[in-house]
């Protein structure tokens, strides 16, 4: 366990704080175990209660298991990004939904009109899903963290795979991430520093 401030500080133990956050890693080579759908949507159905700007919940998922999906996905990926992709049991494409106001009616019934309220600004829709779809990708990781699974996110320009999966739900891939179980799980360098409280926060 790294050094941390006094347990006492934080609402869950120690070994939990490692699961999610201390000795997690984004791996790079990947165990031989499965990953199933059910272990997928136990985390979807933990994280899709992270807020998001009015419940909006943009983020789609495209799980890539099957070969010939790999292969199609390889084939779009940057180059320097296929190998892990090819060799990853499973793999997360995630995505902003421009269109997730045509949802509102469900999601905010609290709200009438709010569907109306972004129906003209494609512009103002497409940003506000691309922000809110990364928040929720920050929960997915730490989800899958959650459910014993080591995550391997990759970034990169993705209008391959975007026109491959995604021409005819108008979906915008952002992050594709590599899922493997945790155990048998590994990365290729050491972990890196990171900056401390004092360093990236001011208090006033």
């Amino acid at each position: 366990m790294t050094e941390t401030l006094e347990a006492s500080r934080l609402a869950i133990d120690d070994a939990t704080a490692d699961r999610l956050f201390r000795t997690a890693r984004t791996v790079t080579t990947f165990a031989e175990s499965d990953v199933t759908d059910e272990q997928l949507a136990a985390v979807y159905d933990l994280i899709k209660w992270g807020p998001t700007m009015m419940n909006t919940s943009p983020l789609r998922v495209l799980v890539v298991r099957t070969p010939e999906a790999r292969q199609r996905l390889v084939a779009n990926a940057p180059e320097g990004n296929q190998e892990r992709i090819a060799k990853a049991p499973v793999t997360l494409v995630l995505a902003s939904d421009p269109d997730f106001h045509e949802r509102l009616d469900v999601l905010v019934p609290h709200m009438p009109g709010a569907r109306e309220m972004f129906a003209g600004d494609a512009e103002g829709r497409a940003e506000a899903a691309r922000t809110s779809a990364l928040l929720q990708a920050g929960y997915l990781i730490v989800g899958l963290r959650a459910a014993g699974l080591a995550a391997g996110p990759v970034h990169g320009i993705y209008d391959g795979i975007d026109a491959e999966f995604f021409a005819e739900n108008g979906w915008k891939s952002f992050l594709v991430v590599n899922v493997s179980a945790a155990e048998g799980a590994d990365t290729t360098r050491p972990r890196a520093p990171r900056l401390n409280f004092e360093d990236a926060a001011q208090i006033v």
